[in-house]
């Protein structure tokens, strides 16, 4: 059985360095690497029934998104945000210097692969206009790069009404007496996610939630609602527009899963994405809203039909 191995790597900020930790799984040294990142609340350990299936072919590493489990907080909360987020990623995947790279990402891990693709994109234009002299062909290759990307139940556009059920709990401060009570607030909260055995809601709780002086808190930062609440509609525009660029830029295979019953990513969305970017292909999994969790048989095999297509 594949065994995950925790990693980390230094990333800076405007406020300072900043350490991302990383479950890693498979054989350090291949080269196709399969990035899994999580939601907004989230942590890599998400993906570990997805990473358990995929580690015998690919190096599979998910990374916690700063300010979320094994990774640092930073010094300033403003920074929590999907350009600070996709920065990291870059750091990281320049360091795994990956010949093949498959981006999963769930919700805001969606988000920063779009953010990721986007830079990409920009970074070949600017190729395209520099003058002979300019280019560095003599020198190694970066390994930035983006195989096939899976958006799970995300997309450019986001549902206010969904936002506003998010931002309900993302900055409050809570504590348990026992991890089972966490795991009934998870799965209070979480209840878009779909029906779960028993196990596996204790799973979606175990790396999400923390005992601390007796107690079960988030294992999250929870200066993650600063820039959450701050957003405006002016921001949150702008911020569309971009995805939107971003998500037509990309030329690779994409996948879009949906729950059936998403609040977030709307079948108006969804349509416009297929419409948007031939490269794109969807799959909707019934009974399910925001966002399925990879866990169930059904929805591993699709992802894994979609990464291991020729």
């Amino acid at each position: 059985m594949a065994t995950p191995r925790l990693r980390a790597v230094m990333c800076s900020s405007p406020a300072g360095l900043h350490r991302m930790a990383y479950t890693e799984w498979g054989d350090p040294s291949n080269k196709k690497v399969v990035f899994c990142v999580h939601g907004l609340t989230r942590t890599g350990r998400d993906f570990d029934v997805l990473a358990k299936r995929l580690a015998q072919d690919y190096r599979v590493v998910c990374p916690d998104v700063v300010g979320r489990g094994m990774s640092d907080r930073l010094a300033n909360p403003a920074f929590y945000a999907i350009p600070q987020y996709a920065a990291d990623m870059v750091n990281l995947v320049d360091r795994l210097q990956p010949s093949e790279l498959h981006w999963v990402g769930t919700s805001m891990g969606g988000l920063i692969g779009l953010a990721y693709a986007g830079s990409l994109a920009l970074a070949r234009v600017q190729q395209q206009n520099l003058t002979p002299a300019q280019h560095y062909s003599d020198l190694p290759s970066t390994g930035v790069r983006l195989d096939r990307l899976v958006l799970n139940d995300v997309g450019p556009h986001l549902e206010p009404v969904s936002l506003e059920r998010i931002g309900q709990y993302v900055g409050e401060a809570i504590e348990f007496a026992s991890f089972q009570e966490a795991v009934q607030y998870v799965k209070k909260t979480a209840a878009s996610f779909g029906p779960h055995t028993k196990a596996q809601w204790e799973e979606l709780t175990r790396y999400t939630y923390i005992e601390q002086n007796g107690v079960w808190i988030k294992h999250y930062d929870l200066g993650l609602a600063v820039p959450f609440k701050s957003i405006t509609p002016e921001v949150a525009a702008q911020g569309e527009q971009y995805l939107w660029s971003a998500y037509a830029s990309v030329q690779a295979p994409i996948l879009i899963l949906r729950g059936a019953e998403s609040d977030l990513l709307s079948k108006q969305t969804l349509q416009q994405m297929l419409e948007r970017n031939p490269h794109a292909q969807a799959h909707e999994f019934k009974g399910v809203g925001h966002a399925p969790t990879m866990m169930a048989d059904d929805q591993v095999k699709v992802v894994t039909d979609f990464l291991y297509a020729k």
